[in-house]
């Protein structure tokens, strides 16, 4: 056991523990004295004790054994998201939780690390041959629409979207064709942006239809994005005051727990997922970009990782890790500043949450697990090449 407790990357412990700081002293800002959220930062300390028991655990657990089990949590995952859909709790117009008395339960963040196991499970039996589409690529792609199409119906734009980005990253890594891939890019950016075009050329149309569904509050997240002009004042609300108070930021921030907009309530949620505007509000340009250091340096981390493992699934699982950290770092930055639609996504390992801070914790415990385990050779490899190698021979 303390063998294995000497091969964690300790450069990556010492980041979670600055992200932590980050994200408890941020929540302490925006929560301390409220009515509702006064003491959410000690709860947030909780929640990052039970997350560093999960990193601790899963770094400890052989990563191979969630390989060998992955249909079974991947079935175990579908179940509870069915689950959910049927009995769910709602929470800010997303029936995505479980009440579980004690806490509230987002399967749908669970998933994420479930599809990352499941699809890398699915992939490394190709033993590094290129993808067929017929045989691969689209089975793979319709057993990751199933928990798409069932989150998505929960209302949770921002996890189904995750999964997507997920598969993509993993089809990279599986040796997807090169003409398959340059297809379905072609096929996804003509599409979204032949949506956008029709979104901003018939928006009276699609204003009226989606009034009359439960959806309606999507065009408020999307017209900020696409149409500023035609958005009302209250979809406008989040977006500009978040606009105004990252610019107020300046270089160096108006001071911790000085900031106008966010101690004064103009932008909602600062303690969840509008916590970016905080920092940039109260700690300028200079505190931002330490946080986003602070993330390159995690996923950099990361990656070496990827790159010293001898066994295939590792790097699998880690470019899936990966691909989750850097779509919901773009995009719950992206829509503050008017790069992405305005979507309920949480900022990793700091947005106030149970759920997603363990997920990810976790997550982050399985690429650990990689650097503890990934370097016995795997039966498949002819011999013992790690990644770096195989790819300096490539060059």
């Amino acid at each position: 056991m303390l063998h294995k407790f000497k091969k964690i990357d300790y450069a990556i412990v010492t980041v979670l523990v600055l992200l932590m700081i980050i994200s408890i002293t941020s929540i302490y800002s925006v929560t301390k004295g409220t009515v509702d959220l006064d003491g959410s930062h000690v709860t947030m300390m909780a929640y990052y004790v039970v997350g560093f028991i999960a990193f601790f655990g899963m770094s400890l657990l052989d990563y191979r054994l969630l390989n060998k089990y992955a249909v079974y949590i991947y079935l175990g995952g579908l179940a509870v998201l069915i689950f959910t859909l049927l009995f769910g709790k709602t929470i800010n117009g997303a029936q995505g939780w479980l009440d579980l008395g004690i806490v509230n339960l987002q399967p749908a963040e669970m998933f994420k690390l479930i599809l990352i196991v499941f699809v890398t499970h699915v992939l490394i039996r190709k033993n590094k041959s290129q993808l067929s589409f017929i045989r691969d690529v689209f089975p793979v792609g319709l057993l990751t629409f199933i928990p798409f199409l069932l989150v998505m119906v929960q209302n949770d734009l921002g996890n189904a979207l995750a999964y997507v980005i997920i598969l993509l990253g993993l089809f990279w890594i599986g040796n997807v064709k090169f003409t398959h891939a340059l297809i379905g890019l072609l096929l996804v950016g003509g599409t979204a942006f032949a949506g956008a075009q029709a979104y901003i050329h018939y928006h009276d149309e699609i204003t009226e239809f989606m009034s009359k569904s439960e959806r309606a509050h999507w065009m408020e997240r999307i017209d900020p994005w696409l149409v500023p002009d035609k958005a009302t004042a209250k979809a406008n609300w989040h977006t500009h005051n978040a606009k105004l108070a990252i610019a107020s930021g300046g270089m160096d921030g108006e001071g911790y727990m000085q900031g106008t907009s966010v101690q004064s309530g103009r932008v909602p949620y600062t303690y969840s997922d509008s916590i970016f505007v905080q920092i940039a509000e109260e700690f300028g340009f200079i505190g931002s970009s330490v946080l986003l250091l602070l993330y390159f340096i995690l996923i950099h981390r990361l990656i070496l990782i990827a790159l010293e493992s001898r066994e295939r699934a590792g790097p699998f699982m880690i470019v899936g890790i990966v691909s989750m950290l850097l779509y919901q770092i773009f995009e719950n930055i992206g829509m503050f500043i008017g790069l992405m639609p305005l979507t309920g996504i949480t900022l990793p390992l700091i947005s106030y949450g149970g759920t997603s801070l363990v997920i990810t914790m976790a997550s982050l415990g399985v690429a650990m697990s990689v650097r503890i385990h990934g370097q016995e050779i795997d039966e498949d490899l002819p011999e013992p090449k790690t990644y770096r190698t195989q790819a300096a021979k490539a060059r």
